[in-house]
């Protein structure tokens, strides 16, 4: 099932804000020009309400985002304890009821996963935000939320794989040392939130990979191969949460990383059928164009559907209907990010230090 909501459509964080780019519209819009999405298969995402989210949240920092959404201001305050109205984490009009929806759609998917099957819920993934704070674009966790939805429907072992460029922290937050949790975290290196060392085990039940600058097709496959799914096979979850960030895509502007959409897919290949249970989530990723090419491909795999080399004339016009203004990128597009959902594969050598620090936690 696709759990997707319109409040993303319209909604952004503000004109120079890395999230003015419309994402879960543009999958929406996509998978249904290639008449992948059926009615039959897609849930309007209900608001969490606030009894919901203080499961993790606090009360009073959901108390604020609501009172910010109505007065559509900050104050010092506000700030000071929460993060909020600062250039990452700005106010906008629907800062409380987005986040709430996306929240809202995970915690769903913990309860439809109760006796077993798949969602996709791209708007999911904000993996950064903290009980009390807004941190890394996140105002609320909803892949904790969604975690702890699953564990109060009956699943114990959970295995969380995180492939967006940025290190989870706010998971790790909420499950690290839950020795029923297995967390896997593959970020690029000094990146933003400069946490998950590799010498961070979580609290025991993390494997946390951070990765180099420029890491490429061929090196994605080797963690895939040595490390993801070695130890999600190990531990016999009883559901895999997978956060299948864009961000690590070459035309992303936020990382440093050279992935092709093929190697995410990979991951999410080698995952499917491991778990009775699988949840995939959006998570990061800042160019319109590579977030929607990869999240509707998501959809495709996920439904067993053969990605097409070429896109029929609905689905390009879903692609040169969008923008991406103030990026170099953006103002010059190729021809493929119109035309294609495939990227050309982009291989390479697999780098010493990479091995290195894959030897080192597979000796833990």
């Amino acid at each position: 099932m696709f759990i997707g909501h319109e409040i993303f459509r319209h909604s952004t964080y503000g004109k120079w804000h890395p999230l003015r780019v419309p994402r879960v519209s543009t999958v929406i819009d996509l998978s249904r020009a290639l008449g992948w999405l059926p009615q039959d298969q897609f849930i309007t995402s209900p608001r969490a309400k606030p009894a919901a989210l203080v499961h993790w949240h606090t009360a009073a920092y959901i108390a604020a985002l609501q009172r910010i959404e109505a007065a559509q201001s900050a104050t010092a305050e506000d700030h000071r304890l929460h993060d909020i109205g600062s250039v990452t984490n700005p106010v906008f009009p629907e800062i409380f009821s987005r986040p709430a929806t996306a929240a809202g759609g995970s915690i769903l998917a913990g309860e439809l996963l109760r006796d077993g099957g798949v969602i996709y819920n791209p708007a999911g993934g904000t993996h950064h935000g903290m009980p009390d704070r807004a941190n890394g674009f996140c105002y609320l966790n909803d892949p904790v939320l969604a975690m702890l939805s699953l564990r109060h429907h009956g699943v114990r072992r959970i295995a969380y794989v995180d492939i967006d460029a940025h290190h989870p922290d706010g998971v790790e937050v909420g499950f690290g040392g839950d020795p029923d949790c297995l967390m896997i975290s593959v970020h690029e290196a000094r990146l933003w939130p400069r946490s998950g060392p590799i010498e961070n085990d979580g609290g025991g039940n993390a494997f946390n990979l951070p990765v180099p600058r420029g890491l490429n097709d061929s090196e994605m496959a080797f963690v895939r191969d040595t490390l993801i799914l070695p130890k999600v096979a190990a531990f016999e979850p009883d559901a895999i949460v997978l956060l299948c960030g864009a961000d690590g895509l070459d035309e992303d502007p936020l990382s440093h990383m050279k992935l092709s959409n093929n190697a995410q897919l990979d991951v999410l290949r080698g995952l499917i059928g491991m778990a009775p249970r699988l949840l995939v989530l959006g998570g990061g990723g800042y160019n319109p164009w590579s977030v929607g090419r990869l999240w509707t491909q998501v959809w495709g795999v996920l439904n067993d559907r053969k990605i097409p080399d070429d896109l029929p004339q609905a689905g390009q016009d879903v692609l040169r209907a969008l923008r991406f203004d103030g990026n170099r990128r953006g103002k010059n597009p190729p021809e493929h990010w119109f035309t294609t959902l495939k990227d050309a594969p982009r291989p390479g050598a697999v780098r010493d230090e990479l091995r290195d620090g894959i030897r080192m936690l597979l000796q833990r």
